[in-house]
């Protein structure tokens, strides 16, 4: 019994340890592996990660179909840029800029959120696409009588994010090893990923989590039961614009150069295809997700080549192809697994097919009752 228990919790404890040891080395593997720019990937995919993570509050846990979650995006990005670079000549520390930038894009969310109370489905979809093209329009036009955001030349110049003194932007050596700034980045993003992960699990095991999920599956049957959807609905926006925000102040940050070409509609559906892909509602689906749309099509670029070195010349255009494929993966993934790929148990039971035997069986029941 005493080594049985021992084994149980030596698993218990090895099992992480190897995670973590795997996601802090990736970095390294992946920069020997397959270069640098590949570490800049890993990168972005962190970011999306966390956009996505806060999409999933709207749309999986609250089931409000937001597709203009990019707006929020760009405004958190947007509020970094302009407080952090010469426009303004203005240069705050991150740590103000930070909890700016997902606080304005929060307000946002409960702008948006108040008059589309009584809005769903199709409707709100259609609502929140116009919010997030014309905050992009918007963005782009600020140029005049009054330049605010430099229009379509995008503000550049951005303060890079300071820790200790140190710039991330420039590399830093630790123990006789120099960690480039993509590094840096990648283990400060994790770190940002890992406390979204806290907080939204929490979110979903409490009872506003609970709640939202009986908006999610009936808005009526909720407000039956005495649940106050109007204040739940404004929270979900709320809380998901605030997540954008930060996501989009940390882009801003590490690219050092924002536009509005930056965030357009294809932004919002790509980490709507995240979520609905990985499996609505479910966390590690959902980084699942946001894992597979960041890094695939980064992948099929290596179309062009391999056509020229299989067929000798390149037939179809790389680009074209690389979409063409995408898309066709993605549908296939509908067809084939509408849950997701990694559903929670919930939604796999709800969308999985009905045995015909199981469903004979409850028609002829349900026929000698009513005798």
């Amino acid at each position: 019994m005493i080594q049985l228990l021992s084994k149980y919790f030596i698993r218990r404890q090895i099992r992480p340890a190897i995670v973590i040891i795997g996601v802090a080395l990736l970095p390294f593997a992946v920069d020997s592996f397959a270069g640098r720019t590949w570490v800049r990937i890993l990168d972005f995919t962190l970011l999306y990660i966390m956009l996505a993570l806060g999409l999933n509050i709207t749309v999986g846990f609250a089931g409000l179909l937001d597709l203009g979650y990019v707006a929020f995006y760009a405004l958190g990005a947007y509020c970094y840029a302009l407080l952090a670079s010469p426009q303004f000549d203005l240069h705050l520390p991150f740590w103000i800029l930070l909890p700016l930038s997902a606080g304005s894009a929060s307000i946002f969310g409960i702008l948006l959120g108040t008059p589309t109370l009584r809005l769903r489905g199709d409707y709100l979809a259609i609502v929140t696409l116009g919010f997030g093209e014309i905050t992009r329009i918007f963005l782009n036009n600020l140029n005049a009588p009054l330049n605010i955001t430099n229009g379509p030349q995008g503000i550049n110049k951005i303060d890079p994010l300071y820790i200790a003194g140190h710039s991330l932007a420039q590399p830093l050596e630790i123990f006789g090893i120099t960690f480039s700034g993509i590094y840096l980045h990648y283990y400060l993003f994790l770190v940002c990923v890992l406390g979204i992960i806290f907080i939204v699990t929490r979110l979903q095991d409490s009872r506003i989590g609970r709640a939202w999920a009986a908006i999610r599956e009936d808005e009526v049957a909720a407000v039956a039961m005495g649940i106050d959807t109007r204040d739940l609905k404004r929270l979900a926006f709320a809380i998901g614009a605030a997540i954008g925000g930060f996501g989009g102040g940390l882009f801003a940050a590490f690219q050092g150069f924002v536009s509005p070409e930056s965030f357009s509609l294809l932004e919002s559906v790509m980490i709507l295809c995240m979520v609905v892909l990985g499996g609505m509602g479910h966390i590690p689906g959902v980084i699942l997700g946001a894992v597979l749309l960041t890094v695939l099509p980064e992948l099929l670029r290596y179309i062009g080549p391999l056509q020229d070195a299989v067929l000798g010349r390149i037939w179809v255009d790389p680009a074209d192809l690389r979409l063409l494929l995408f898309g066709l993966g993605l549908v296939g993934v509908m067809l084939f697994r509408p849950e997701g790929l990694w559903p929670s148990t919930q939604r796999a039971r709800e969308l999985a097919p009905a045995d015909p035997d199981i469903v004979h069986q409850e028609q002829e029941s349900l026929y000698d009752v009513s005798r």
